[in-house]
């Protein structure tokens, strides 16, 4: 990764920590949990367009995770947000089962580099010892996109302390380090099935929402977030079955879904990018930045960290682990209308949320 370019941020909450990583916080932790959330309803749901075209996938169908699309990194960072996971290479921790990748986080002593990896110089000194294990995937400089629909079919872990992730980073950081070039978060979760602190929600109520957000303004600290939570409809937790997350990206709006169904979209009348110039004045980049540059896909699974240990139970139970995160499938999909704007293969609902 770049210099703690990793902002695997936090959805409904935070500014980051360090240079840019898993979204450090500090925050508005009780913000975000005051925010009102939406519940999505089936009648919503429609098919994607037929003009989205399959550009890449990985099914997990080999017996191997196929190390042409994916890169692990290896590190026990902590993401800038006090995370309590070494991520490793391990089989243990990512392997491919029935189809599937599974990403398996333990409660076990781990030591490993300090830092980020993404020059590959793992330091054999500089070195730290955190109290789970897991894995974190990328696909970048393998599968990099500007415009298109990212589908990913999971069954997320539960438990406190639990914190999977399906998101996005810039590949080449054209506008600066995060978040002047950007994050996009296509589904996070924290704590699911712990007693729920979301707004209306009685006492004992098991968390069920997932998040959607955006990072993005100048670098940190003068970065800002937007994004939305949501529940699935009939009270179904997305730790008990497969659900199918996604988001369409065309020039100037991002669109999420979960099932099909369309609940949230922002645009660039929003989001913006910012830089200092040489006398010090901050200067808003144009068009649609920092939205319009190749972005590529990462799945992890975060133990801890600011965000789930300071929201509904807690701090981590140790006695829900190990847990297990099941991806079925990653798709990645062009609109063959206009593969230079991905405009034209739009799935729009009127009852979606326009995020401001």
């Amino acid at each position: 990764m770049q210099q703690h370019n990793w902002t695997k941020s936090f959805v409904v909450i935070l500014a980051l920590t360090c240079l840019a990583n898993h979204g450090a916080i500090a925050a508005d932790l009780e913000t975000a949990s005051a925010k009102t959330v939406k519940v999505l309803s089936n009648d919503n749901a429609k098919a994607k367009s037929e003009h989205w075209q399959l550009v890449w996938q990985d099914e997990f169908s080999s017996e191997q995770i196929d190390l042409q699309k994916w890169s692990f990194e290896v590190n026990c960072h902590g993401g800038g947000n006090d995370e309590k996971q070494c991520y490793t290479k391990r089989a243990k921790n990512a392997f491919i089962e029935n189809d599937m990748l599974i990403i398996q986080a333990f409660k076990e002593e781990f030591q490993g580099p300090a830092k980020h990896d993404d020059d590959k110089q793992y330091s054999t000194t500089d070195t730290r010892t955190l109290p789970y294990t897991s894995a974190r995937l990328r696909s970048k400089d393998k599968g990099d996109w500007r415009y298109g629909r990212f589908e990913i079919r999971a069954q997320l872990p539960q438990g406190q302390g639990t914190w999977p992730a399906i998101w996005m980073l810039p590949t080449d950081w054209l506008y600066g380090t995060w978040a002047s070039s950007g994050e996009i978060d296509i589904m996070e979760a924290v704590n699911l099935g712990a007693a729920s602190d979301a707004p209306g929600d009685a006492a004992g109520t098991p968390e069920t929402r997932v998040h959607g957000t955006l990072h993005y303004g100048a670098m940190w600290p003068n970065n800002v977030y937007t994004g939305t939570g949501v529940k699935l409809s009939d009270k179904l937790s997305p730790g008990d079955g497969f659900h199918t997350y996604a988001i369409e990206w065309e020039q100037g709006e991002i669109r999420w879904y979960i099932d099909d169904i369309h609940y949230a979209t922002q645009t660039s009348e929003h989001w913006y990018s910012k830089f200092k110039d040489d006398s010090g004045q901050w200067q808003q980049r144009g068009g649609d930045a920092p939205f319009n540059e190749r972005f590529h896909l990462l799945i992890n699974f975060a133990v801890g960290g600011a965000w789930p240990e300071k929201v509904n139970e807690t701090g981590i139970d140790p006695s829900v682990f190990p847990q297990r995160f099941a991806i079925d499938y990653v798709r990645v999909y062009q609109c063959a209308v206009d593969t230079n704007t991905g405009k034209g293969c739009a799935t729009n609902s009127e009852s979606a949320t326009l995020v401001k």
